[in-house]
């Protein structure tokens, strides 16, 4: 199959908003100093969603996210779906499942900060990772830099086709 310019630049959104999900677990679970002091790391005891959940989130659902801070199944949860996320994009497998999961999780941090973005009163980033999440499960999000042919012909992926 040719790949023109359209789906080199579809697999390189792909792959940079995998790598955002690939990263920010990583850094949370490890603590490498970025968003995530070392010894507040998920493997050192830490909560990777405590601190956002309990004091950084406001408007109309503030007192919804802060009650789930401290809740293992939550920490547990956004974990897995960084990760998920992270790894469907950036081998190109599973990404409409991976697309739909991270535009959920995006959704998710949106209404977290609903309805007061620091610098736009309505759009900010997660709305715009979330529409590209959803391009990106509705058009496989490009061919190049995947393992999805590998991974079509896998008996899963033949017997259930959504996991394509």
């Amino acid at each position: 199959m040719k790949c023109n310019k359209e789906d080199l630049f579809l697999s390189l959104l792909r792959l940079s908003l995998g790598w955002i999900f690939l990263w920010s677990f990583l850094d949370k679970l490890f603590g490498l100093g970025f968003n995530t002091a070392l010894g507040k790391s998920w493997l050192a005891g830490g909560s990777p969603t405590f601190g956002f959940l309990k004091f950084a989130v406001k408007g109309p659902f503030a007192h919804f996210y802060q009650n789930l801070a401290g809740n293992v199944l939550v920490d547990w949860l956004f974990m897995l779906g960084l990760l998920f996320v992270g790894i469907t994009l950036i081998l190109g497998i599973m990404t409409r499942i991976g697309g739909c999961a991270g535009a959920l999780m995006l959704l998710l941090m949106y209404t977290a900060g609903f309805i007061f973005p620091e610098q736009n009163p309505f759009m900010d980033e997660h709305i715009v990772y979330l529409i590209i999440m959803l391009f990106l499960a509705t058009t496989g999000g490009g061919q190049r830099f995947t393992l999805s042919g590998w991974w079509s012909k896998k008996g899963i992926a033949q017997k259930y086709k959504f996991l394509k």
